[in-house]
């Protein structure tokens, strides 16, 4: 038996997690603790926090003990852009105080084992791989489709990030010349495919059907337009109301055409997709696999399987379990 512990530093909150694993032939997880905080002002308070948690924790989890056995490795999972390998963590723009924080000394330093760092699609398109839906697949696509949309790859069996640990950005990609906006480009896979992007294009409609006035099923006045979230128009759609309906078909055509760029180029053998995808699946399968069927290569698209997160929404639980094992593998 051995122990490895998870680490996600979100702009929002941050959490620890401990994670027991057996055998490590089959290398299967069960987290046996867990913690969250609200993330707090600058980089050295959230650090000292996380370190006391993590060790509080193993304490309370009988380190050591013939149950549970030694910490072996550590994964910490944050937001890019990274240094994946000189363990910095570079401004994201959710945590903008954190300017080339060294992340991975702190812990390597007080618990003395291998300590590994990867931005969230990594470390959940590891998870994915190991414990959920790309189980035993050696090339798998996740896709985090939630406040952004971003990728992990994973190809040829490994975790690929690329020459500057900026692989998998396809949020950037343009799919339309005009559009919500995503990654600060109009038109793009993030402007129409994320949480932000979602609520933007309720926010176009609902301002024209107010002009032509008439008014939006999921927002009862102009004045409420800012606060749109996807939820109330996911909320609305699912009701069965054509306006929030119409909107979703809009995000499931533009998720299909997406889809067809990343199968005609990395020819995978299952991508699957976070957060909204599996919420709203209803709402979206459908026209997505028309879309796909319509813009990818049948040959490709034929050896390719489309899923929702294996493990749900508790895949961020499992991202920075995954990179513990995978820093523990790559470092054995």
């Amino acid at each position: 038996m051995s122990i490895l512990a998870g680490i996600d530093i979100g702009g929002t909150k941050c959490a620890v997690s401990l994670g027991v694993m057996g055998d490590r032939a089959d290398q299967q997880i069960e987290i046996i603790a867990k913690r969250r905080f609200a993330t707090l002002s600058g980089a050295e308070a959230n650090i000292a926090r996380l370190l006391s948690e993590l060790e509080e924790l193993l304490i309370e989890a009988g380190q050591g003990d013939a149950e549970h056995g030694q910490l072996e490795a550590i994964g910490i999972s944050c937001g890019g852009p990274l240094n994946s390998k000189a363990g910095l963590i570079l401004s994201p723009p959710n945590l903008p105080d954190w300017s080339r924080v060294d992340i991975v000394t702190p812990f390597r330093e007080r618990f003395a084992v291998p300590v590994g760092l990867q931005n969230d699609a990594n470390a959940c398109a590891l998870a994915e791989w190991k414990w959920g839906a790309g189980q035993g697949s050696r090339n798998m696509i996740f896709l985090t489709f939630g406040t952004g949309m971003g990728a992990g790859l994973i190809l040829d069996g490994r975790l690929y990030s690329g020459t500057s640990d900026m692989a998998g950005e396809v949020g950037h990609m343009r799919l339309s010349p005009t559009g919500p906006v995503g990654y600060g480009k109009a038109g793009s896979f993030e402007g129409f495919c994320s949480g932000g992007g979602i609520a933007e294009l309720g926010r176009m409609e609902a301002a024209r059907l107010f002009k032509e006035g008439r008014t939006p099923s999921f927002c009862a006045e102009p004045g409420a337009i800012p606060a749109i979230t996807a939820e109330a128009i996911g909320e609305a759609a699912q009701r069965g109301e054509a306006d929030a309906f119409d909107i979703f078909q809009t995000v499931a055509r533009q998720l299909g055409r997406g889809l067809a760029i990343l199968v005609d180029i990395l020819n995978p053998e299952v991508i699957v997709i976070g957060s909204i995808y599996g919420r709203q699946l209803p709402l979206l399968e459908r026209v997505m696999q028309e879309e796909l069927q319509r813009e990818a290569l049948s040959h490709s698209l034929s050896v390719c399987r489309i899923l929702p997160a294996g493990l749900k929404e508790q895949v961020g639980d499992y991202a920075g379990l995954s990179v513990a094992l995978n820093q523990l593998i790559t470092a054995n």
